[in-house]
């Protein structure tokens, strides 16, 4: 059985983020051990100026290769990583668990992005798109992400 784990910057505040990741954990029971670890967001300040954004970026960014396991396989989420399609996803992650890695941790950062440090980390960096998403919603399209590739992997009908 596969093992995933979201290990993200910040909670999701409002409760329909909430609630659609809660029914994606749900739905990927079965399919595998699903579990997601957030850690602090850190404070920025108004009108934080490139060297307080970096700094927070950094703390974040201890904080998530603090929790990160080191017999996991890093995938970081940022939008200069490379595109790919539900399929190739499926495909990642079956590649992976073959290739014994089978403990995927998909990192997420704050509303700043990913340190440097925790990208270097990542052995793939993926992008869902060249758009900017909230990290709260880009935890909800990775979730259903996910559920869809354990659906392909499955031969399920989820995805068409």
């Amino acid at each position: 059985m596969y093992k995933i784990t979201v290990l993200c910057v910040g909670g999701l505040k409002e409760a329909y983020w909430r609630d659609a990741c809660a029914e994606y954990q749900k739905r990927l029971k079965p399919f595998c051990r699903f579990t997601v670890t957030e850690v602090p967001e850190e404070r920025v300040p108004d009108k934080a100026s490139p060297a307080q954004l970096k700094a927070v970026t950094e703390a974040e960014g201890e904080r998530l290769l603090a929790k990160l396991d080191p017999a996991s396989m890093p995938i970081a989420l940022c939008i200069e990583g490379k595109e790919q399609s539900s399929e190739q996803l499926a495909a990642l992650i079956e590649r992976a668990a073959v290739g014994g890695d089978g403990h995927l941790t998909f990192l997420i950062g704050g509303s700043w992005g990913l340190s440097e440090a925790v990208k270097a980390k990542a052995r793939v960096r993926l992008s869902m798109s060249p758009m900017t998403f909230p990290h709260q919603l880009a935890r909800v399209m990775l979730c259903e992400q996910l559920y869809r590739a354990m659906q392909i992997l499955s031969g399920g009908q989820y995805h068409k």
